[in-house]
């Protein structure tokens, strides 16, 4: 069996500022569809390639409190996306002011860069340096 995050569906409080990130991150993005509910109300929009995507649809509300990633509530802490480029993604975003979170990373066989989206998510991105999957998902070795 075959299996793969075919999307994600996050809900945002500014759709224009999430499409930024994403495009910046990820160049090969685009905006496959949009439009709005069923009753008329809520702005959606697939942004992403014909395999995979990111569904961002309008926030309804505001928010009780912000979420935080990682701090120890239910939710997600963050999405991770293979990258084959982690230095020009890494210089993409933090030249566009995007919040870099990385910490310091000295695997022999991946490197990893984290950075905030304009809502306050965490974003994982990881380039793996061997095709060996032991050594891919080697635990043993701190990554800082």
């Amino acid at each position: 069996m075959m299996v793969r995050l075919e999307h994600a569906n996050i809900c945002v409080k500014n759709i224009d500022l999430m499409i930024g990130f994403l495009e910046t991150a990820f160049p090969e993005f685009r905006v496959r569809g949009k439009g709005l509910s069923q009753d008329g109300t809520i702005k959606w929009l697939h942004i992403g390639t014909d395999d995979t995507y990111i569904a961002l649809q309008q926030a309804e509300k505001n928010a009780v409190s912000d979420w935080t990633p990682n701090s120890g509530k239910p939710g997600v802490n963050h999405l991770a996306y293979e990258v084959d480029e982690i230095d020009s993604l890494r210089n993409r975003l933090i030249s566009k002011g995007f919040k870099e979170l990385t910490v310091v990373d000295s695997h022999p066989h991946r490197k990893r860069v984290y950075f905030n989206d304009p809502e306050g998510n965490d974003w994982e991105f990881i380039q793996y340096f061997s095709e060996i999957p032991a050594e891919r998902n080697d635990y043993d070795i701190p990554d800082s």
